[in-house]
């Protein structure tokens, strides 16, 4: 045979280059060198779970449970998010253009994708009612998400301008989303509510204290004074986030933000399950140790630790010694991506289908 027809006709056999959108297959193994202990896998034994992880610059998501990790590889996957009532996964991968993805089943296969075009560089998404919607960071507004319809501008706050809003560049970072019944009783959260000429990206974009919380209702910020806040989640009523510029978590009380632990990282992702919180931490980007003021970016580390929200207690932790950075955590009560852990090359080819 040809030399390059022969080359052609081995290119894109393996389901992970398929399913992850690379000519590459796999991962580089260092990414899943791991530190857990004990209490780690002891929390994730007695709660009986699955994380799902993005970790967004490695192009990479993991299910960890307390016996295995597997994991699939996306272009920088950041947004996750369960929709229990359904037993679906979506996921936003946010190299452009942005692609919407749906996981079902035990072991988690992509189901459905959407290609999204344009400037909307999504970050967090949410089931609000029975409907999908994530952040277009690029247009400073909440969107509505569908697999056939696309996008739908349906959020934004009063700062960007009511009669002449301004959707065509990032100018406040507005980052996740804390999901309510509805949009309205729904909160945001956002590195600033100021429109300047400097925007989020520029490494002397101001962010010490200027962040804080969007009310869906007033559209206004009601919390103030915290710094490139992320990852804002409802728990028993309380809303919750992660002052990730000094590393810290913790529920906000009245319109203030009460932090519980400082971990000493960049912290983004936090869900809850049942009785515990889960709150990823990270390496402070070399670009960007001005908009961690608050760290040491020598001390900044790669992993999720798991909290008791009451006695505010470390109940375990896991770190990724090569690991760079966490966006979002979700769960579910059992479930697995088609690679890694004892990757049966065989069954993997049996849940997909040998096309040769």
């Amino acid at each position: 045979m040809n030399p390059l027809h022969e080359k052609h006709h081995q290119m894109l056999r393996d389901p992970a280059q398929i399913t992850g959108l690379w000519s590459e297959s796999g991962i580089h193994p260092k990414l899943l060198e791991h530190d857990a202990d004990k209490g780690w896998k002891r929390t994730l034994e007695r709660l009986g779970v699955t994380l799902l992880v993005t970790r967004e610059y490695e192009h990479l998501v993991l299910a960890i449970n307390h016996q295995a990790t597997t994991w699939i590889h996306l272009p920088h996957p950041s947004g996750l998010v369960v929709d229990h009532s359904k037993e679906t996964v979506h996921l936003a991968c946010t190299r452009n253009p942005n692609i919407l993805m749906e996981f079902r089943g035990e072991t988690l296969l992509p189901t459905r994708a959407r290609f999204l075009p344009g400037s909307l560089y999504l970050h967090d998404l949410a089931i609000i009612g029975s409907d999908l919607y994530g952040n277009a960071v690029g247009q400073n507004a909440i969107v509505r998400l569908d697999y056939d319809l696309g996008d739908e501008r349906v959020w934004w706050p009063k700062c960007i301008g009511d009669r002449k809003p301004v959707f065509d560049k990032n100018h406040i970072q507005l980052n996740s989303i804390a999901a309510g019944k509805t949009l309205k009783d729904s909160f945001f959260s956002a590195t600033s509510d100021q429109v300047t000429q400097k925007v989020p990206g520029d490494p002397d974009f101001p962010v010490d204290g200027r962040g804080g919380i969007f009310s869906g209702r007033t559209r206004e910020m009601v919390v103030r004074g915290l710094t490139r806040p992320h990852s804002v989640r409802f728990y028993k009523k309380e809303l919750w986030v992660d002052n990730s510029g000094y590393g810290e978590v913790g529920p906000i009380i009245g319109n203030r933000f009460e932090p519980i632990l400082k971990l000493e990282s960049w912290t983004r992702g936090l869900c809850f399950v049942k009785d515990v919180l889960f709150v990823g931490v990270s390496k402070v980007l070399p670009k960007f140790h001005s908009y961690a003021p608050g760290l040491d970016h020598h001390k900044s580390r790669c992993g999720i630790v798991a909290i008791d929200p009451v006695s505010e207690k470390i109940l375990g932790r896991i770190t990724w010694p090569h690991g760079n950075q966490i966006f979002a955590i979700d769960w579910m009560k059992r479930a697995c991506f088609p690679f890694g852990g004892k990757r049966d090359v065989k069954k993997t080819f049996y849940l997909f289908g040998d096309s040769r």
